[in-house]
Order: C-alpha cells, then structure tokens, then sequence
C-alpha cells in the first residue's frame, strides 16, 4: 500500500462527509486518516476528527487576503503528517497550484451534481433552477479549475418531481459519503491512472 493510503482531509463546515470517511475507511484497508485540516477554526468537522483521535488544524489566518494565501500552510502541514492524498469533504475554497503540486494527481473532491454540468457553488440550486429531472454525485481529481478535473466515478438520481434543495440534498447525501469513500480506496490502491484517449476521465484498474 502506498503513503496514498495515508489521507489528509480538508474541511469547512458540519463534516458529514468526514464522518464518513472516519465511519468506512480509517483504521481499514490499511487506510489512515492522518490529519484533517480546516479554513474555519470552528467548524464542525474538526471536532468529529478530534473525537476520532485524528489531529487536527484550522489555518486560516486573519492577514490572508486571497485563496491562494490562505492554504499556504495547509500544503507545508499536511505533508509533516504523512499524508499522501487529500480528499475534500466539503472544502470551500479553491486550493492554489501550489497546494496541487505537493500532491499531484493525489486530490479528490465529490461533487452534488453531474460534471461538467452545474460546476462550482449551489449546484444543486443551479440543477432547479434549470428545471432537470436527473440529478447526481460526481467524484473527481482536483485541478486548477472549478470543478473541472478528470471525472472517477459518478451516479445519476431520477428526481422528476423535486421542488427543493433540501428533498435532493438529503437523495444525494448516502450517495456522496459512498462514492467519495470509494474513490478515495481507489486512489489509496493505486488502482486509478488517466484515460489514454480522454485525459478528462479516469479509468479504474482491477
């Protein structure tokens, strides 16, 4: 198993997606959550991680004026806890090509909707908004862009009739823990490379 079975998460609001990862993968499979790191002291999420016994950090700083100054530590404090893959579970934020480049092709996020549709904030109000009838969970690499980076797994939800954000974020949340635990014992197997013919999908490997 490669030190990509060692997970650093990043977090910035309840955590129920770290809860999650905490539930189904840490201390399994070889799989450890080593550090879980926040750019909101107070959320949450941290205090799921501490009663895990995972340590953890909030490093926003005050003086930060862009996004790109704001995780500057996080790339430096993730590594000294031996972490070999980031996944975001609820991260807010945009992480800066230098952050990427300390963990290349090793940052996962999961998204409510199906990319390369409704990227970025609100997805899921943006999908009512538009009126569709299919709704989704995407589990992606990280790249520079908005939610723009090769797809690893996805999963389509009929909701004909739904009016509300709240009736297809409690449809899609199961289905958000589930696929972004898999991707990220995907990710730790070593099991995931880029698609030969379509550098924006990922294959999956036995």
């Amino acid at each position: 198993m490669s030190d990509r079975a060692r997970v650093g998460v990043l977090v910035s609001g309840a955590g129920t997606n770290l809860q999650a990862i905490l539930d189904t993968l840490h201390g399994r499979e070889g799989i450890e959550v080593v550090g879980v790191a926040s750019n909101r002291p107070g959320a949450p999420a941290l205090a799921r991680a501490e009663r895990a016994g995972v340590p953890t950090a909030g490093l926003e700083e005050p003086g930060y004026a862009d996004g790109a100054a704001r995780d500057m530590p996080i790339p430096d404090w993730l590594p000294e806890r031996g972490a070999g893959q980031v996944a975001l579970a609820g991260y807010m934020q945009l992480l800066s090509p230098r952050f990427l480049a300390r963990f290349p092709g090793a940052v996962i996020n999961v998204h409510p909707a199906l990319l390369p549709a409704f990227r970025g904030l609100d997805a899921i109000g943006q999908a009512l908004s538009y009126g569709v009838k299919v709704f989704g969970v995407t589990v992606h690499l990280v790249d520079e862009g908005v939610d723009s980076g090769p797809i690893i797994l996805q999963r389509a939800v009929e909701l004909p009739d739904a009016r509300g954000p709240e009736q297809v974020r409690e449809r899609l949340r199961p289905i958000e823990h589930e696929l972004l635990a898999e991707g990220i014992r995907l990710l730790a197997r070593g099991a995931l490379s880029l698609d030969p013919g379509n550098p924006r999908r990922v294959v999956i490997r036995d």
